[in-house]
C-alpha cells in the first residue's frame, strides 16, 4: 500500500527509517533499557489526567518501542507511520496487544476523525517532516479539548556552549555525506561511528559519573547506560537520515501554542527537547 501524494512528507527520509527499523528492530533490546528510555521521554506526561480506557495515538511509531509501554496503560492505541516497513516491524513487536491498531499514513493523510483522541505523542519524528509546524497542527487536530500531547524535537543546542554547537556543525557535515550512501555501506559506516565515537564517549561519561563527577557537558553522555545495540541504532538515526531539523525551546513553545496547545511544560532533563501541552 502506498502513501497518497501529499506535500508534507520526505520520501527519502521515510525510506531511510523503513530500512533502519527493519535492521534494528529493537525486538531483543532488554526491557529494562527500553523502560529507562521510555521513562525519560514520558517523565512529564500526565498519565493521571487520562480517562479510563483512554484512546490515543503514536504518530511515527517506528518499531513500536514506546507503544508497547503505552498500550499497557490505555484502552486503545493507534500506531501511525509513513513507512510500511516500519509498521511491519511494529506489528511483530506488538503482536501480543489486542488494543493496538495500525495506520500506514502521514500526519496529513491520517483518517482518524478530528477531536476524538484522549491523548497523543510523537517522539523524534516531526523534525524529520518538511513542515514540522503543519505536522504538529495535524496531530493536535486529532485531540479532544483538554487532551495532552507529548512531543520530542531535536534541540538546536540553545542550552549548550559555543564549542558544543561547533562540534555538532562538523558532525552535521558528516551526516550530509553519509545519508546519501547506499544502504549497506551507510549501515556499516554508522556502525563504525558507534564503535569509534558513541561507545568510548558514553563509557567515559559513565566512568566520570561512577567516580562522582558530572559528565553532563561531555558529548553523548546521555548514552552512558545504553547498550551497544542502542548506540548502533541512534548512530544510524543521527547520521543516516536525509532530512533533519532542529529547534530552540522558544521556537517549540511558539509552534505548540499556534498549533492550539496550552499549559506547555518542558522537561529539563535529556533528551532535549521534550514538551507536553494540552489542547485548548
Amino acid at each position: 500500500m502506498s502513501i497518497p501524494n501529499n506535500k508534507n512528507v520526505h520520501e527519502k527520509t521515510v525510506d531511510s527509517f523503513g530500512d533502519e527499523w527493519s535492521t534494528y528492530t529493537q525486538a531483543h533490546l532488554a526491557n529494562e533499557e527500553l523502560g529507562r528510555m521510555f521513562s525519560a521521554y514520558f517523565s512529564i506526561f500526565p498519565w493521571q489526567d487520562l480517562p479510563d480506557d483512554a484512546e490515543g495515538f503514536d504518530m511515527g511509531c517506528g518499531s513500536g518501542r514506546w507503544a508497547r509501554f503505552v498500550a499497557q496503560r490505555v484502552g486503545k492505541l493507534h500506531c501511525i507511520d509513513a513507512s510500511g516497513c516500519a509498521l511491519e516491524v511494529a506489528k511483530s513487536n506488538l503482536q501480543g496487544y489486542s488494543n493496538v491498531t495500525f495506520h500506514h499514513s502521514t500526519t496529513d493523510t491520517i483518517t482518524i476523525p478530528a477531536y476524538t483522541c484522549d491523548f497523543g505523542y510523537s517522539l523524534g519524528v516531526l523534525h524529520h517532516i518538511p513542515d514540522t509546524h503543519a505536522a504538529l497542527v495535524d496531530c493536535v487536530r486529532l485531540l479532544k479539548p483538554g487532551a495532552p500531547f507529548l512531543v520530542y524535537l531535536y534541540y538546536r543546542f540553545d542550552n549548550r556552549p559555543a564549542w558544543f554547537r561547533g562540534l555538532w556543525w562538523c558532525s552535521n557535515l558528516m551526516r550530509k555525506m553519509i545519508q546519501g550512501l547506499p544502504v549497506g555501506i551507510k549501515s556499516r559506516v554508522t556502525d563504525a561511528i558507534a564503535v569509534i565515537a558513541y561507545w568510548p564517549l558514553s563509557r567515559l561519561a559513565l566512568l566520570i559519573k561512577t567516580v562522582g563527577g558530572n559528565p553532563a557537558q561531555l558529548p553523548l553522555s546521555h548514552y552512558r547506560r545504553s547498550s551497544f545495540q542502542t548506540l548502533r541504532t541512534d548512530s544510524r538515526d543521527r547520521f543516516g537520515t536525509p532530512l533533519e531539523q532542529r529547534f530552540t525551546r522558544s521556537e517549540i513553545t511558539e509552534m505548540m501554542q499556534t498549533a492550539g496547545l496550552e499549559n506547555i511544560q518542558f522537561s529539563d532533563n535529556e533528551p532535549y527537547w521534550c514538551a507536553v501541552g494540552t489542547k485548548a
